[in-house]
């Protein structure tokens, strides 16, 4: 399987652990705001393949906690689960970044026994879910990604939910709606907008501090832990 990024170390993508994070392309979604742009579309070249990998974890035994699948959409990979299992074997702590966009892949990855830890990213309100996504009106399952909240909801401790806000994109009242749909889920992280001018004729900005914790206000009525992130 081929490895489009790797971070060889980080202390902010899995909570609490010392981890790298591993970079994978392709993704269902088109948010204008994407972070990773060049791995959705599949612009970037891979950097290593699997056996890479597994070389390099085997010489950060001791050193590395955890590894961290990202994207792009994880779950668009087939190999993924095989790839998960061997760093598992390993010894190594595995969590997903995922779109929540395919709840049967997520399941049985839970299921299994691969995933760890869950980060669920949350794009908006149901009503304004596909324009967020860079996607046509009613491209967006709803039931697919209600479904996904179930699972990460069960991880508990284990699992996150966030949104990366971005001002003209979000308001007071798509936290509302976001709050009912992750009511009683332990984690929600807001996290600003960053622009890294990577996605051409785009014109967004961060929202404003004030409104950023007027949303966390919002959401604190539906979800125990409310943080914003990146500040």
């Amino acid at each position: 399987m081929e490895i489009y990024g790797l971070q060889k170390l980080t202390l902010l993508d899995y909570p609490g652990l010392t981890a790298c994070t591993v970079f994978l392309a392709g993704c269902d979604l088109r948010c204008p705001f994407c972070h990773n742009y060049e791995l959705a579309v599949r612009v970037s070249e891979p950097v290593m393949d699997e056996e890479d990998l597994t070389e390099f974890l085997g010489r950060r035994k001791g050193l590395l906690d955890g590894v961290v699948f990202t994207g792009g959409e994880p779950c668009l990979s087939p190999g993924l689960p095989a790839l998960m299992g061997k760093v598992k074997d390993m010894g190594f702590l595995v969590k997903l970044d995922t779109n929540g966009m395919h709840p049967v892949i997520l399941e049985e990855l839970i299921s299994d026994g691969l995933v760890d830890y869950a980060a669920m990213d949350i794009k908006n309100s149901p009503g304004k879910y596909a324009v967020t996504a860079g996607l046509p009106d009613k491209a967006i399952d709803m039931d697919a990604l209600r479904r996904s909240i179930g699972l990460i909801k069960q991880l508990g401790e284990k699992g996150e939910f966030r949104t990366t806000v971005v001002a003209g994109f979000h308001e007071e009242s798509d936290f509302e709606a976001i709050g009912q749909e992750l009511d009683g889920a332990f984690q929600y992280f807001l996290q600003p907008f960053v622009d890294r001018d990577t996605v051409p004729d785009r014109d967004l900005r961060a929202p404003d501090i004030e409104e950023l914790h007027k949303y966390a206000e919002i959401a604190k009525k539906f979800i125990k832990n409310v943080e914003i992130r990146g500040l």
